[in-house]
């Protein structure tokens, strides 16, 4: 029986330290899940496994692209799991780690194939937002697609934006592209969350967005704050940097908007995890009762 162990749970709970057990008591590479660690420009703001993990445990989709690169969820789901199917030739249990909920259920479950945007499209609309703002965009989506219109989340420009793209380039509604269906995986999965009490929780994000500082995010933004436009830099900790170094925060109001913010993501990526039938819920500080738990799934296995 070959077996994918998906470690996953929210930002800031103690997913990479725990991989590295896992990784090591298996036996297995690390594939992590990561939306922002695949840039090589990012390792402080991602929080991205540093060298002491790396040179324990091998590890795929860390720092293989640059910010420039486009990338996506249909993209991990297809190189992900080819390495999957790849390494269980050799190995029958292996780990995906991350927090990334669209690329967990990429692996998971798949997501639906969308067509391919021309880059004339994609930079024309986001060109239009740079220039005009959401209003309008979101118009002609109510306009295009008024299914979608009242399912999306109006405040996240990107998916405002790639649902008009795909409604530009086929003339039809991005909902129609949207099956839902659970894509058969030749493998089993095995879903692991890691959870806190939410005051722990948040009390550990606001340590790391502190030695985040400390160990050098101001200049790891500073150095990517010319391309600031790009997608891969709209997340957490840059763009509140980016508007410290406009001149709109303070450092020290900046620094809370990171907190804030993380916090606010964390609690949205609990949200959407809690909704998972499929996953056992552990401390991550329980170590030895995740490996234990891991053991007899291994040895249940056929």
């Amino acid at each position: 029986m070959k077996i994918l162990f998906v470690l996953l749970g929210p930002t800031g709970v103690g997913k990479t330290a725990l991989s590295i057990s896992i990784a090591r008591h298996t036996g297995s590479p690390v594939i992590s899940a990561d939306s922002r660690q695949i840039y090589k420009e990012l390792p402080i703001g991602t929080a991205a496994p540093g060298e002491n993990y790396v040179n324990l445990v091998k590890h795929y989709f860390v720092a293989t692209h640059t910010i420039s690169d486009y990338y996506s969820a249909s993209i991990f789901e297809e190189e992900a799991v080819s390495l999957i199917n790849k390494l269980h030739e050799s190995q029958p249990f292996l780990l995906l780690c991350g927090g990334s909920m669209m690329y967990i259920d990429a692996v998971c479950k798949g997501i639906d194939e969308m067509p391919t945007v021309t880059p004339e499209i994609r930079n024309t609309l986001w060109e239009q937002f740079d220039r005009e703002g959401l209003a309008p965009i979101l118009e002609e989506l109510k306009a295009s697609d008024p299914v979608h219109y009242d399912k999306v989340d109006r405040m996240n420009h990107r998916r405002v934006i790639h649902a008009v793209e795909i409604c530009r380039m086929t003339g039809k509604p991005y909902s129609s592209f949207r099956t839902q269906r659970v894509k058969e995986r030749p493998f089993r999965i095995c879903k692991i969350g890691l959870a806190r009490e939410r005051t722990e929780l948040f009390e550990r994000i606001n340590r790391r967005v502190d030695d985040m500082i400390v160990n050098g995010f101001i200049e790891e933004a500073r150095s990517v704050y010319p391309m600031r436009n790009l997608n891969a830099l709209n997340t957490v900790g840059y763009k509140e940097l980016f508007l410290y170094f406009d001149g709109i925060y303070t450092l020290d109001e900046a620094v809370e908007k990171i907190k804030r913010n993380t916090r606010i993501y964390a609690r949205k990526q609990m949200t959407w995890f809690r909704r998972d039938p499929e996953i056992q819920w552990f401390n991550p500080d329980n170590e030895k009762h995740i490996l234990s738990y891991i053991d007899r799934i291994c040895n249940a296995a056929p």
